[in-house]
């Protein structure tokens, strides 16, 4: 079956701020009180896009959720005659809340859902769960919005089916694909799915350690649930745990710390809890479904790039695809040229010639990565088939036409400098929702935001 892999990226939305809100995010800790450029912030995002789309990978875009989430505002009680009382009462009486509830996290969705594509599901489908980001809650408000947003986009029912996001608090805690690895010969063969968690929250004390500075996000029970809601055969996933010392060190998501692209599997020494095993596995796993195919492990050497560069530099935060040449690229950070470890190794790689790896490319992406959000974080990848594409509205695929328009729209309603204490203006949401409105309009996404069928 032929198919190619989209890359949906996450637009970043007009209240993108450093307030600090990710416990466990190093770069967002750091950064917390800074002044943010919104507009930088999108067009770098923008950029990404159309440079993937010229070497030939499909793009996507996935727009921004409505943010100050005025509707989670009024349900934590805050009142008044109009939207602006609501944001004046949260300022005084509770401006980290503010904060939280105009968080622009939803840019980053590789945490938005899980995808199984139709060749791996029982029903031929393509399958999606919004992850239910329970860790954190300024992400934990994102759900409802991403499932209307994907039923807009993936509105057949006949090839896709959008989950509701499990259920059962932190015991159920799902990041999205952010802990999910696809591996198979081609994007359009059967698929061999890793789904990494970070604990076991109901069977205390199975996992042989557990991270001790910062909390895991992604639980075992989680990953399990979505293999049975997408109906992948046993035989084709593998689960492996997260590395404690990895999550204390500042690896949040295990995007972090790996990257995987058809049969090809770059990752860190100290991914994983019995790292060699875990690989041995997956290549057992992989074997079994495809004999004339085998996985190509990278590993990267603890004492060749340390945990903490790794994490600085977020190399595995980049996003390994497949050109229109048949070439494998790394698409990097300009951090990751920056510390020289990481330089180096990705120079050695290169050199060495014998991977489908033959090109890296390095882009500023640094108002999404003071955040905490690198190339890997603002891409969903979704694999479809010609069939299956034809069905999306066509307008969410990045043309040439687009992301001139795109830009356009970006430097018509985005700010260039918003501080936390901005996020009290009234102006601002109303800003917001003149942006997203229009942006709807020029996706064709109809009517998906509450105001926009509630006439605030």
């Amino acid at each position: 079956m032929t198919a190619r892999e989209v890359n949906f990226d996450g637009l970043v939305g007009p209240t993108h701020n450093y307030a600090g809100l990710s416990h466990g995010n190093v770069a967002s800790m750091s950064h917390r009180g800074a002044v943010s450029n919104p507009r930088e912030a999108a067009l770098q995002g923008l950029a990404k896009m159309k440079f993937l789309a010229d070497l030939g990978v499909p793009q996507a875009v996935l727009p921004p959720h409505e943010r100050p989430a005025i509707e989670t505002l009024r349900r934590l009680g805050f009142t008044g005659h109009d939207d602006a009382a609501v944001l004046h009462a949260a300022a005084r009486q509770a401006p980290a809340l503010l904060a939280a509830c105009s968080s622009a996290s939803s840019m980053w969705v590789a945490n938005a859902a899980t995808v199984t594509p139709s060749a791996d599901t029982a029903d031929g489908r393509v399958h999606f769960t919004p992850a239910n980001l329970t860790a954190k809650f300024h992400r934990s408000i994102e759900p409802p919005q991403t499932a209307r947003t994907l039923r807009a986009i993936f509105r057949d029912p006949a090839r896709f089916v959008v989950h509701e996001p499990i259920t059962g608090a932190q015991a159920m805690g799902d990041e999205g694909a952010a802990n999910h690895t696809r591996f198979a010969p081609g994007h359009g063969r059967r698929g061999l799915h890793l789904f990494v968690y970070g604990h076991r929250a109901l069977e205390a004390g199975a996992e042989p350690a557990r991270s001790r500075k910062f909390p895991s996000r992604q639980s075992f029970e989680a990953s399990a649930a979505i293999r049975r809601l997408h109906l992948i055969a046993d035989q084709s996933a593998v689960f492996a745990q997260q590395h404690p010392e990895a999550i204390d060190a500042g690896v949040f998501h295990n995007d972090v710390i790996s990257v995987g692209n058809e049969n090809v599997f770059l990752y860190h020494e100290r991914a994983f809890v019995r790292t060699p095993e875990v690989i041995a596995d997956l290549e057992r796993a992989y074997a079994a479904l495809h004999r004339n195919s085998a996985l190509i492990p990278l590993m990267v050497p603890a004492n060749r790039v340390p945990l903490a560069d790794a994490v600085n530099s977020y190399l595995f935060n980049s996003q390994l695809v497949t050109t229109s040449r048949g070439r494998m690229a790394l698409i990097a950070p300009t951090n990751c040229a920056e510390i020289p470890s990481v330089k180096t190794f990705i120079r050695n790689l290169l050199a060495r010639g014998r991977t489908p790896l033959r090109e890296v490319h390095y882009f500023d992406l640094k108002q999404s990565m003071r955040n905490g959000g690198g190339p890997a974080c603002l891409r969903l990848r979704v694999v479809l088939t010609k069939t299956e594409l034809a069905a999306l509205p066509p307008r969410i695929l990045l043309s040439g036409a687009t992301y001139a328009a795109l830009v356009t729209w970006v430097k018509k309603h985005y700010r260039d400098r918003l501080a936390t204490a901005d996020l009290a203006d009234p102006q601002l949401l109303q800003e917001t929702r003149r942006a997203l409105d229009e942006l709807t309009a020029l996706l064709g996404l109809g009517s998906i935001y509450p105001f926009q069928t509630t006439g605030a």
